[in-house]
């Protein structure tokens, strides 16, 4: 059970690293300012998905959602 948890710890390290990469990778906020002024929505931000910033945010949110259900397993042995 401790080779277990080791291996887990293992890889949840290696994933806060991925983490911390793919969220420092990202283009601030900031350069969103239409947003600001409510054009969100415009034809510029539609094909935001298959941008870089787009692929990075997925991968961001999938990999906080691994990473937590890790440490919640981890937790639990």
């Amino acid at each position: 059970m401790e080779t277990l948890k080791l291996i887990l710890v293992i890889i949840q390290f290696i994933m806060s690293l991925a983490l911390v990469a793919v969220v420092l990778f990202q283009s601030g906020r900031s350069n969103s300012l239409g947003s600001i002024a409510g054009v969100a929505d415009s034809f510029l931000s539609r094909g935001k998905a298959t941008t870089l910033d787009g692929k990075l945010s997925k991968a961001t949110a999938i990999g906080t959602a691994v990473y937590m259900v890790l440490t919640l397993v981890i937790s639990l042995i």
